[in-house]
C-alpha cells in the first residue's frame, strides 16, 4: 500500500474525523489489541495501546507514516474500555449516570526516519463528561440500540448517547475517538 498516512484503526470513526480533516489516507487496522496495562497510570496505559497498534500496522508498511489511537473513560482512575456484553454494558453506564468521568484519547504516529524530524511520538488528550442521571429504564433502551456494545465506556457522543451528556469540558473529538486539530497540528511534525 503505497499511501502517505495510514490509519491503524477500523473505527468509522476516526475515518471520518481524518476525512474531514482533508487528509489523504489508507486504513489498515491492527490484528491485535492488548488491553492497556493495569499497572500503569491511565495516560501511560491508553498511550502504549496506540503505540503498539501504530508500530504492530508500521511493521507492515515501511516508509508510511501510521497513525494509532486509543480511547477509554477513566473513572475515579479505573479505565472503562468496550463491554464485553450487555450486562457488562449496564454496569458501565450505572456506574457513570450523573457523575463526570474523563474520556482520554491517545494517539502515536510511526514515520519512516529521516535526519531532522522524530521516528515516532505520540499524545494523550483528555476531557471531562458529566452525565445526566439515567433510569433502569433509559440504560436499558439505550443498550438496546447496540450503539453502546463497541465504544469505551459504553457509550457514544456522537449517537444516541448524546441524549444523556450533561456537559463536555476539552475537546468533542476527543470523546468521538480522535482529536482532530490536536492530530493535523501533530503530523506535521512527521511530513
Amino acid at each position: 500500500m503505497n499511501c502517505p498516512l495510514i490509519l491503524a484503526s477500523a473505527s468509522p470513526r476516526r475515518k471520518e474525523i481524518l476525512e474531514r480533516l482533508g487528509l489523504s489516507f489508507a486504513v489498515d487496522p491492527t490484528r491485535r489489541e492488548l488491553p492497556p496495562d493495569p499497572s500503569l497510570p491511565a495516560g501511560q496505559a491508553v498511550l502504549a495501546v496506540a503505540r503498539g497498534k501504530a508500530e504492530e500496522v508500521a511493521e507492515r508498511h515501511p516508509g508510511t507514516v501510521v497513525l494509532g489511537a486509543d480511547t477509554a473513560v477513566c473513572l475515579e482512575g479505573t479505565l472503562l474500555g468496550k463491554p464485553r456484553d450487555e450486562r457488562h454494558a449496564r454496569a458501565m453506564l450505572t456506574a457513570l449516570q450523573g457523575r463526570e468521568h474523563q474520556v482520554l484519547t491517545a494517539v502515536w504516529v510511526c514515520a519512516p526516519p529521516v535526519p531532522g524530524r522524530p521516528a515516532s511520538g505520540g499524545f494523550v488528550s483528555r476531557a471531562r463528561v458529566r452525565f445526566y442521571p439515567m433510569s433502569g429504564r433509559e440504560i436499558g433502551e439505550y443498550i438496546a440500540t447496540g450503539e453502546p456494545m463497541d465504544k469505551a465506556g459504553a457509550y457514544g457522543i456522537q449517537g444516541f448517547g448524546m441524549r444523556y451528556i450533561r456537559d463536555i469540558s476539552g475537546d468533542y473529538y476527543t470523546v468521538m475517538g480522535l482529536p482532530g486539530a490536536r492530530v493535523r497540528r501533530f503530523l506535521r511534525l512527521f511530513s
